[in-house]
């Protein structure tokens, strides 16, 4: 068995309300490593043809990876992967926190949830104890009330429990829903906490265990995971710790990657108050870790100026600002942060619900949803904080117009029509972007339509090429090196999501080699790691091909694909270089590039043969 790995996988059966422990054996642990390659192959071999999301057969798979637990910083990650209702594909997703460490000090790599439950249940888990226990008494509860009704329940201190679990949203299915906890991490896309909801079961507690993460090499270990830690905080500037992931917010501006009022523009004027420097100089907060992290990344605490004045929460992340900022035309950055406390609260994915909100809005002003026949009376306008947290309200409980618009963004604009499909941004497998404007950030717009996890699959922030014989991109606005570049730099980050540690902990891939190899035992290169993401590519795709992606699916929408009119991506036509860019990169991925299926020869090369008839 490679360092790093407990053995052990929970199976939770709730059609049962069984529990079993189930060996991790050391090849599989060694093939798929953990984290997002683990679900992978565990959902691909258990979820056939026909299973749909909310099918008790679908399963839900959390895991952590190999440094989860150790003395790596940051190293409490998980990935949640199941079959999501945004797509009807596969859906893998992070949330940063503690429960991966914990998990691990408990004993386990992973937990599998299959079933539904004919009550509603939690899952509690703690040194010598494995329970399904009744969770009628946090129905209605959003994920921080949850938490803290666990915590006085079972009585455990702040943070000496990990509660992750579901939200008003997840109760009612909406197909956005996420899973989130540790006040404020969130496993977001593709509608996993939809999944848990159907299988009624309302979060899993994890108290922080006493095992030790058997590594490898433990000296060394320490000494490599100090240095990557260093390098991160020093990475960009101290970017995170001088004003979290909103202090480039300005930059993004800059560039007209900016998510402003649903593409209609893409000029917003209060760029600066809206960004993560702003917000420190009017926020009374301390620093609220992650498992292991020095980061000074997160803060929890109060407004110390605005509209929301003294309104206590969690710092948001920039996809929050962005989300309930410039995307709905607010301009009073504690409004911003209001929403997105109340979206973690009750746990959706806060980036397709800022396009869910935006797009309600231009409706609204073209006169397509009419106040009083589609939206309830709600006087909705941009720039009013009260209105759309209402609106937020009212989807996350499926209540009145909140049912329809539950759906997400693709669905609720076809249920609509009038031509309101025009103006909705969204992929045409069911899910929104995250919070940039694509049309100046070509990177995502073609790693968002053709990965697939649901979400971006092969690119992050600034997309570095370190170790790596990748050439960055030098044109951001020409569609051969822009597609020559996801393609060939796919698999980074699958990698990163298999090991268990924040990215944000981990911002140089030879140095956490270094602490991989220490901790595992193994010997990885860079190219092992790149051809290891490859691989995890493939398996996905393999299952997302079972359960019926074509081509024609892994396309913008036209709003999305559009060219915009203002800003730093001016006249960029991104319309007219996407089909260039989304053959170039089935092209340099090794797949048809008319069907987008993996060639037999490229799933030879990477030793995957048995994925050659998924393809057939």
């Amino acid at each position: 068995m490679p360092g790093g790995i407990m053995g052990h996988m929970l199976r939770i059966d709730l059609t049962a309300e069984t529990i079993s422990v189930e060996p991790l054996d050391a090849e599989t642990a060694r093939m798929w490593l953990g984290g997002t390659g683990l679900g992978a192959r565990l959902l691909y071999d258990e979820v056939p043809a026909g299973v749909e999301w909310d099918d008790p057969e679908n399963r839900l798979i959390i895991a952590a990876g190999p440094l989860a637990g150790t003395k790596v910083h940051g190293a409490g990650t998980y990935s949640a992967v199941t079959k999501g209702p945004m797509t009807n594909l596969l859906g893998a997703t992070q949330a940063n926190g503690f429960f991966g460490a914990y998990l691990k000090q408990n004993g386990y790599d992973g937990i599998i949830v299959q079933g539904r439950a004919r009550r509603w249940l939690y899952l509690f888990i703690a040194e010598g104890v494995l329970e399904l226990r009744s969770a009628d008494h946090l129905l209605g509860k959003d994920t921080w009330e949850t938490e803290g009704a666990l915590l006085e329940e079972l009585g455990y201190k702040f943070r000496m429990l990990s509660v992750h679990g579901i939200g008003q949203a997840g109760e009612h299915l909406v197909r956005f829903a996420a899973i989130a906890g540790d006040q404020g991490h969130v496993a977001a896309h593709n509608g996993v906490g939809a999944v848990m909801g159907s299988k009624q079961l309302k979060c899993i507690a994890v108290a922080r265990g006493k095992q030790q993460v058997p590594v490898a090499h433990p000296e060394r270990l320490t000494e490599y995971a100090d240095a990557l830690f260093e390098h991160a905080y020093e990475f960009r500037d101290r970017w995170l710790a001088r004003g979290g992931t909103a202090v480039g917010l300005s930059d993004l501006h800059k560039l007209g990657s900016l998510p402003v009022r649903n593409y209609t523009t893409s000029i917003y004027p209060e760029h600066e108050a809206m960004n993560g420097l702003t917000f420190r100089e009017h926020f009374d907060g301390k620093h609220t870790p992650c498992w292991a992290c020095r980061m000074n990344h997160l803060h929890t605490g109060c407004m110390t100026e605005g509209r929301k004045k003294g309104y206590v929460g969690e710092e948001p992340e920039y996809e929050g600002f962005a989300a309930f900022g410039p995307q709905v035309g607010i301009t009073d950055q504690s409004a911003a942060f209001w929403l997105s406390n109340l979206a973690d609260r009750y746990a959706v994915d806060l980036n397709e619900a800022g396009w869910l909100l935006g797009w309600v809005l231009e409706c609204v002003e073209r006169g397509i949803l009419d106040r009083e026949r589609d939206l309830d009376g709600l006087d909705l306008k941009w720039d009013d904080e009260d209105s759309l947290a209402e609106l937020l309200r009212k989807i996350s409980l499926r209540e009145g117009c909140g049912d329809w618009l539950a759906e997400g963004v693709m669905r609720a604009a076809q249920h609509v029509g009038r031509g309101a499909e025009a103006l909705a941004v969204f992929t045409k497998k069911g899910a929104s972007p995250r919070g940039h404007d694509h049309r100046g950030r070509w990177t995502e717009l073609l790693d968002t339509c053709v990965g697939n996890t649901s979400t971006i699959e092969a690119t992050a922030g600034a997309d570095p090429v370190d170790n790596l014989p990748v050439e960055p991109v030098k044109n951001r606005f020409d569609p051969i090196d822009v597609s020559r570049f996801v393609g060939q730099i796919n698999g980074r980050r699958q990698f990163d999501d298999s090991l268990g540690v924040c990215r944000f902990d981990s911002q140089d891939l030879l140095l956490e080699l270094h602490t991989f190899n220490a901790a595992t035992g193994l010997s990885y290169s860079p190219l092992d790691a790149l051809r290891k993401g490859r691989q995890i590519v493939h398996l996905m795709r393999a299952f997302n091909a079972r359960h019926g992606l074509t081509a024609e699916v892994e396309e913008p929408s036209p709003r999305y694909v559009s060219n915009p009119q203002d800003g730093g991506a001016l006249d960029s036509h991104p319309e007219q270089a996407w089909p260039i860019m989304k053959r170039n990169y089935y092209r340099t991925m090794g797949w048809d590039e008319d069907t987008g299926m993996p060639l037999p020869e490229t799933l030879r090369e990477l030793d995957l043969e048995e994925l050659i008839p998924a393809f057939a």
